[in-house]
């Protein structure tokens, strides 16, 4: 079976959306109880304080440590040196330390996604489940001298987390989950006229376009801000999305930007949103380069 049948074959998979309904309500539900500590502890551990996906940083522990204990477990199979036997051990907890790390900021930033997306990132999440079952058998099995044995579920797992790491790949750069989704959008070189005056009341919001690029428009507080409309998330509408205070949140999955300067102030967006400058000339509403 080819990657891309695999990827086809997991989109046909209705009951997928019925496992991944109920893991993410339990999953929201549980962070929604912790109230104002639970919001930041998904905020840290979708990455804001780190402007970047934690998840994709912690991938690389268990990716790294079990693939250097695949080679020393080749190399003391070969050389009979004890060493690289224990070596082998050690990287393979620090990678089942690694991949428990990375499951849990997997989990968070899955519980935010939906559709086809869900449907492959939840697949890929039982994928690495699998391999880190094996791979924690395999550390039980070495610490009670059944090395061999150990060995071949240490192998075992390393397939399946080779499989679980395309899925990952692919919702990187297949579902564009995780990346700014606003990088590719023109900004102004210079001010452009882009509303009346009139057409912008206190307090509500507006979307308006500039060459093709959909910016959104609000007044509050006697000031006007400007900022990309695209949500740097996943793309949401902002201009569908609600006023509070002096932030805008995104209808789709809940992210929170500042008016101010476009910081993110909640999850699970880590990207901040790219602001323009807005200002009144002759009773219309322009917008112009990138405010820094």
């Amino acid at each position: 079976m080819s990657a891309n049948s695999a990827i086809a074959l997991i989109d046909r998979q209705p009951w997928l959306d019925e496992v991944a309904e109920a893991l993410q309500t339990a999953v929201g539900g549980a962070f929604r109880a912790g109230g104002a500590v639970g919001q930041s502890v998904q905020d840290f551990l979708h990455g804001k304080w780190l402007g970047h996906p934690l998840h994709s940083v912690l991938t690389d522990v268990p990716i790294g440590a079990w693939t250097a204990a695949l080679v020393l477990d080749a190399m003391d199979e070969i050389s009979g040196e004890e060493a690289f036997g224990r070596a082998a051990d050690v990287s393979v907890a620090v990678g089942v330390a690694g991949a428990v790390a990375s499951a849990v900021t997997g989990l968070t930033d899955w519980h935010k996604t939906d559709g086809r997306a869900r449907r492959i990132g939840i697949t890929h999440g039982l994928m690495n489940a699998t391999a880190l079952t094996c791979y924690a058998a395999s550390l039980a099995l070495r610490r009670s001298d059944r090395r061999r044995a150990g060995r071949g579920f240490a192998l075992l797992g390393y397939a399946i987390s080779s499989a679980a790491a395309y899925l990952g790949g692919h919702l990187v750069y297949g579902e564009q989950v995780g990346v700014d989704h606003t990088v590719n959008e023109a900004l102004p070189d210079g001010f452009v006229v882009v509303l009346n005056d009139a057409d912008l009341p206190e307090g509500e919001m507006r979307r308006v376009e500039v060459d093709s690029t959909p910016v959104l428009l609000v007044r509050r507080g006697g000031r006007i801000f400007a900022m990309v409309e695209t949500c740097s998330h996943f793309g949401g509408p902002l201009a569908e999305g609600q006023l509070e205070g002096d932030s805008v949140r995104c209808p789709w999955h809940g992210s929170r930007f500042a008016l101010e300067d476009g910081r993110v102030l909640e999850g699970p967006s880590v990207h901040p949103q790219p602001c323009l400058a807005a200002r009144l000339r002759d009773g219309q509403i322009e917008v112009g380069p990138a405010r820094r």
